[in-house]
């Protein structure tokens, strides 16, 4: 028999605790499995775990599928310009076109390779005309297009599929 996974949430691990605190100094003994699994239960508000397992089957399994959002031709257009040549020729002032264009240079670093800081820079720096590579280096890590290891001396192109508005400026530049 498949095992079904019921999901266990507490809004407030201190009182989870304090109250996990108190069921077991009320014990004599250990508590077996079952036990355990009431006490989990009455810790989060259930009367036990038979509650907190039917209160589990009736949420959806499966998230509603998201709407995706309509392409704004007319961002695109504006990040559009500030590439040249499938060079960034200038940084956006706006977040949203920043993220955009980001993306863009995201697409042009070569996937499944991993690069040194000096690498990664020079890669950057033959992408854009402005000469901040540090700025986009930083910039690609934050929105998590490119991941860094701890001391930040690898780097790595997140690979995942752009979004929409992303993907048509990709297949412009």
């Amino acid at each position: 028999m498949s095992k079904t996974i019921i999901p266990f949430r507490a809004d407030d691990v201190s009182s989870l605790a304090k109250s996990l605190r108190a069921q077991l100094q009320a014990r004599e003994t250990t508590p077996g499995h079952v036990e355990l699994l009431n006490m989990l239960a009455r810790a989060v508000g259930r009367r036990n775990f038979q509650q907190l397992r039917a209160e589990a089957e009736d949420v959806p399994t499966t998230p509603p599928p998201l709407e995706t959002p309509p392409i704004d031709e007319r961002r695109i257009e504006r990040v559009e310009r500030c590439f040249g040549g499938g060079r960034l020729a200038r940084w956006p002032a706006r977040r949203e076109d920043q993220v955009l264009a980001l993306w863009g240079l995201w697409s042009k670093l070569p996937a499944g390779q991993t690069f040194g800081e000096r690498d990664i820079s020079q890669l950057i720096g033959k992408l854009h005309d402005f000469g901040d590579h540090a700025l986009l280096r930083r910039e690609l890590v934050i929105s998590r297009l490119v991941e860094r290891n701890a001391e930040g001396s690898v780097y790595r192109r997140v690979e995942r599929p752009p979004p929409p508005d992303a993907a048509r400026l990709i297949g412009r530049i």
